[in-house]
């Protein structure tokens, strides 16, 4: 973890059952290097992305003429915390499953992380669950994975062609707009109580307190 983490990340509220495992919040834009990083860590993760709401939920935002996936009110904040409280108290939950193609929950799946003192949760909306998980006393960390706008652009519609996850000119117009929109994204995750670093140094960060807390 960064010393410029504050101790009062692992501050618990008053009679708050100790959890045994905390979560690591990693947020940043994407095609930052979010999902690769997590990968390299290797530690038990929760895919934030599969808490989005169906296309045609009531109410979804619109943009560059499909849903909003940009937005957080195309997201179910409530359940993502949900389900990482359980996991962080009990070591088990269920979570959806999200097929990004068709915009659709296709099916759940079971996650037990018994025994995990740290847990990954990765997506653009990680920072809007930093307070709440901070009050629940399950934050370890808060992450805001950043690099160059112009390298994000370009390897996140690599991926978004290679997983037809959308058609082609959209996914040009929507990065054109994601790449224009960065930085004042990155200031907004700050507010929310991240701290932006490179994907290198987060990847230290994060091994760093893994072991400290596994050696505790």
């Amino acid at each position: 973890m960064s010393p410029d983490a504050p101790d009062s990340l692992f501050d618990l509220p008053a009679g708050t059952r100790v959890p045994v495992t905390r979560v690591v919040l990693l947020t940043g834009p994407s095609g930052s290097g979010k999902s690769s990083l997590v990968r390299r860590l290797g530690l038990a993760s929760l895919a934030l992305d599969d808490f989005y709401h169906d296309h045609d939920h009531p109410g979804m935002p619109h943009r560059f003429g499909i849903a909003d996936w940009d937005s957080p009110d195309s997201w179910d904040a409530t359940g993502a915390l949900a389900v990482l409280i359980e996991l962080c108290t009990t070591g088990h939950a269920d979570l959806p499953l999200y097929d990004i193609p068709t915009s659709r929950r296709t099916g759940t799946t079971h996650a037990d992380v018994t025994g995990e003192r740290i847990i990954v949760a990765e997506g653009i909306f990680a920072s809007e669950l930093v307070a709440a998980c901070r009050a629940e006393g399950i934050l370890a960390d808060a992450i805001c994975v950043t690099r160059p706008r112009l390298v994000t652009f370009w390897f996140r519609l690599l991926r978004d062609l290679g997983e037809s996850r959308k058609p082609p000119l959209t996914l040009v117009r929507r990065g054109w707009g994601l790449m224009r929109d960065e930085p004042a994204s990155v200031r907004r995750w700050v507010s929310q109580g991240c701290r932006a670093v490179r994907v290198a140094q987060a990847e230290r960060d994060v091994r760093a307190l893994h072991a400290s807390v596994t050696q505790a």
